[in-house]
């Protein structure tokens, strides 16, 4: 059973950090891409960063400069530190896994997690 599990959301004030972690289980985490969405209210869920299998990461414009996502393979988890943040943050960020194979790609979310960035 595959399981992505985010922990460290929550209210903070403009301008504080917040750091996400995405526990995953049930799968072969080192073949998997990871990476972070996030969606606020009203608004489609959108990429925030990914990292790769090799470890190269993409962010969304938005967050460049601000946020870093990392991942460490032997504890199956991956990260997403957030700094300098803004009331635009606010949402729930959603943990991801994608798993590309010649026959196509599998993903999973997780539950996510809510932040709240308070003016």
């Amino acid at each position: 059973q595959v399981q992505l599990v985010e922990s460290g959301g929550g209210l903070v004030q403009t301008g504080g950090s917040l750091r996400l972690s995405c526990a995953a289980s049930g799968i072969l985490f080192s073949a998997n891409a990871m990476g972070w969405y996030r969606q606020a209210p009203g608004k489609q869920r959108e990429l925030v960063a990914t990292i790769t299998t090799a470890g190269n990461t993409n962010y969304a414009d938005f967050v460049k400069g601000r946020f870093t996502v990392s991942r460490d393979n032997a504890k199956t988890t991956v990260d997403l530190q957030m700094n300098s943040l803004k009331p635009e943050d606010t949402a729930v960020y959603y943990c991801y896994a994608k798993r590309s194979r010649l026959s196509g790609d599998t993903v999973y979310w997780g539950q996510g997690t809510q932040v709240t960035v308070s003016s």
